[in-house]
């Protein structure tokens, strides 16, 4: 109306973007998945990993695309122990050892980590998994050349990231090219076959 005071218009509303898909729980979640991608192409299944093997990955993969972690640890967690069953004695490292960890029953005494500190118990356990993202970095780069696998640049990085491990500990630099390889696996590595199914029975 006349002699009204003029009035800033309305603020337009900013919309929201949605959020990058890399926050730390989904990548320590591909950390596992193309490991294991890789672990169940190698010679020793024959091209044919049993189901007990493919069916988790498989269930996993499907939830983590799904956005559903909490399923795809648990399915993760659920093939670190077919893993562990004695009836694979002949995975070779570092791929053996992304079976679920069964420690022997000992004294807190023989415990390294018994007198340290939370945050230094903290730091041991980040130090070895980098390590062991590092050596399953490193064996899935020298399986690949052996089998005709293409991962780009992101096979060359690897030897800095053990310089920089040693140099700096588990540091955001040393993932990086970790994390960019394990992205070339879940591209260039397909997932093993579903494992087939029995017909049904037909009529009597």
């Amino acid at each position: 109306m006349p002699g009204a005071p003029n009035k800033p218009p309305a603020p337009a509303e900013v919309p929201v973007l949605p959020t990058a898909r890399s926050d730390p729980v989904e990548r320590k979640l591909v950390r596992r998945l193309a490991p294991f991608r890789v672990a169940l192409r190698l010679d020793l299944w024959k091209g044919s990993p049993h189901p007990d093997l493919t069916t988790p990955l498989l269930k996993a993969e499907a939830a983590f695309a799904q956005g559903d972690y909490p399923t795809t640890q648990t399915h993760l967690d659920q093939l670190a122990v077919r893993f562990h069953e004695p009836r694979w004695p002949t995975i070779p490292e570092p791929f053996r050892s992304l079976r679920v960890e069964i420690p022997a029953p000992q004294p807190p005494a023989w415990d390294p980590d018994a007198a340290a500190t939370p945050e230094e118990r903290g730091r041991r356990k980040d130090r070895r998994e980098a390590e062991f993202q590092l050596a399953l970095a490193e064996g899935t780069v020298q399986w690949a050349a052996g089998h005709g696998v293409d991962l780009g640049a992101a096979a060359g990085p690897i030897g800095p990231a053990r310089v920089e491990l040693q140099a700096h500990g588990a540091t955001d630099a040393f993932y990086a090219p970790i994390d960019a390889l394990w992205a070339a696996v879940r591209t260039q590595v397909p997932l093993p076959s579903a494992p087939a199914t029995k017909p049904p029975p037909g009529p009597a």
